[in-house]
């Protein structure tokens, strides 16, 4: 159990760490913003009556054009996907017992490439801006709902049948993939590669407006199952026999996780190994206790993808890399680090 003092001081840090990467998404990229700037356009932005640009300035409108319909619709997309990748993975690996589990496991990624080739061939990424979102939003929940009617048999659901199933479906949806990759123009295909990099260039209100409320509302949810997941950490029986509903736990969490999980690949694309390695992360400083693992995986995972997206923005400015790039640079090396840890211990 974490004490007080240390579970405050981790809260503080982290809430700190989520405003000044939040602070740094919006003032720093190509061009440099002032902070007093940023903050004097947010403060009149969320007073009554919001703001109007023909009131400012130039150089402040030049700041409110670059602020308001740029850089904050892409930090509030960063926070907001990086939020839900690392709270449902957390639960996932709390679920599964084992530090090395994602959602991934389920088939979401396989399911959302599938529908997002399927809006880019087909044109309708052409007809609306949020073609490609909402097919890989879709094709995302199929996926899961697919591996779990595949898994769940009468009685129960046994998590063993859940990771088998999510590797045949995700290796099923893949072939399709590949399959509809085969007939598509170059156009299409250099468009589907680019988005399975992962970024979050050119998000705008749009693209985040509508899933925001969802994920707030999963992500909290989400959180209640915090002590039924500390029970089940002890086996589902020794769970059953202290009065965990074990089977609709299950069920709860791989569906709200492959929800949130879904909902930040329409958000961001793609994004590699935050579901893995914020939790694991967490843990090592909170320990297992899912009360605090999850809101603070929470707060990691924003964190990490704001700080990721803005490297991705500054590394070659003014030339931008995808953030996928840049988590996967990150995550690869330490996902082998933890397979080298769990061999050495013999714990996975």
């Amino acid at each position: 159990m974490l004490p007080a003092r240390r579970r405050a001081t981790v809260a503080f840090g982290l809430a700190a760490g989520l405003v000044v990467s939040f602070s740094a998404a919006l003032a720093f990229g190509a061009v440099t913003l002032p902070i007093g700037s940023v903050v004097r356009v947010l403060l009149r932005v969320v007073a009554p009556g919001g703001i109007d640009p023909a009131e400012l300035d130039a150089p402040m409108r030049r700041v409110y054009a670059i602020l308001y319909h740029i850089r904050l619709p892409r930090a509030v997309a960063a926070l907001f996907a990086g939020l839900a990748l690392a709270v449902s993975g957390a639960a996932v690996q709390g679920l599964f017992r084992n530090p090395m589990a994602s959602p991934d496991i389920l088939g979401i990624s396989a399911g959302s490439s599938l529908g997002a080739v399927l809006a880019i061939v087909s044109g309708l990424v052409v007809l609306h801006p949020l073609a490609v979102p909402g097919a890989s939003f879709l094709g995302a929940l199929a996926a899961a709902s697919f591996v779990y009617t595949i898994a769940a048999r009468r009685g129960g659901t046994h998590l063993i049948y859940v990771i088998l199933a999510g590797l045949a479906v995700s290796s099923l949806l893949s072939g399709l993939v590949s399959a509809v990759l085969v007939f598509s123009e170059e156009y299409a295909l250099s468009q589907f590669i680019f988005w399975t990099m992962g970024g979050l260039e050119g998000r705008t209100w749009a693209n985040v407006t509508a899933p925001i409320p969802f994920i707030l509302v999963l992500s909290v949810v989400l959180m209640f199952h915090a002590n039924p997941l500390n029970l089940l950490s002890l086996g589902e029986e020794q769970a059953h026999s202290l009065g965990v509903r074990v089977e609709a736990i299950k069920v709860s969490v791989l569906v709200i996780s492959s929800m949130l999980t879904a909902m930040a690949i329409a958000i961001a694309g793609p994004i590699a190994f935050i579901g893995l390695m914020v939790p694991h992360l967490v843990r090592m400083v909170t320990g297992p206790n899912h009360r605090t693992l999850l809101p603070f995986s929470a707060l990691a995972g924003a964190i990490f993808l704001l700080g990721s997206d803005l490297v991705a923005r500054l590394l070659f400015a003014p030339h931008e890399i995808k953030t996928g790039i840049v988590t996967a640079v990150i995550g690869g090396p330490y996902f082998i680090f933890l397979i080298i840890r769990y061999q050495r211990r013999g714990s996975v």
